[in-house]
């Protein structure tokens, strides 16, 4: 299966996974679901791989996809440039327990210093 479907339709998803990258990008960690995290991982990675781009082109697709455009523009100026020499990986998932209401794992996603 190429991704999940995290219990939504198509356009939920979408709209769910932009605004937990836009948050991520924004606070620089989230707390979310397991299962969210594995999708917003890949994401918030295509996203600062366009802000390492720099290029007018990238950063028309990072407003396409991100919803507000100071984080487009502290992406392509303060985030990007601090994974310059680095290849890959920058978030971390670390697992943070169950939730209590339906018990489901909660972990932390935040951007590698």
């Amino acid at each position: 299966m190429a991704y999940r479907k995290l219990g939504v339709n198509m356009s939920r998803r979408r709209a769910m996974l932009r605004n937990i990258v836009t948050s991520l990008l924004k606070h620089g960690k989230i707390e979310t679901t397991e299962a969210r995290a594995k999708e917003l991982n890949s994401l918030a990675e295509k996203m600062i791989t366009l802000g390492k781009r720099g290029d007018l082109a990238a950063r028309r697709q990072a407003m396409e996809f991100l919803l507000d455009e100071t984080v487009v523009k502290e992406l392509f100026d303060t985030i990007a440039p601090k994974y310059a020499d680095r290849q890959g990986g920058y978030t971390r998932i670390m697992k943070n327990g169950y939730r209590r209401g339906d018990a489901a794992e909660m972990v932390l996603v935040e951007l590698v210093d």
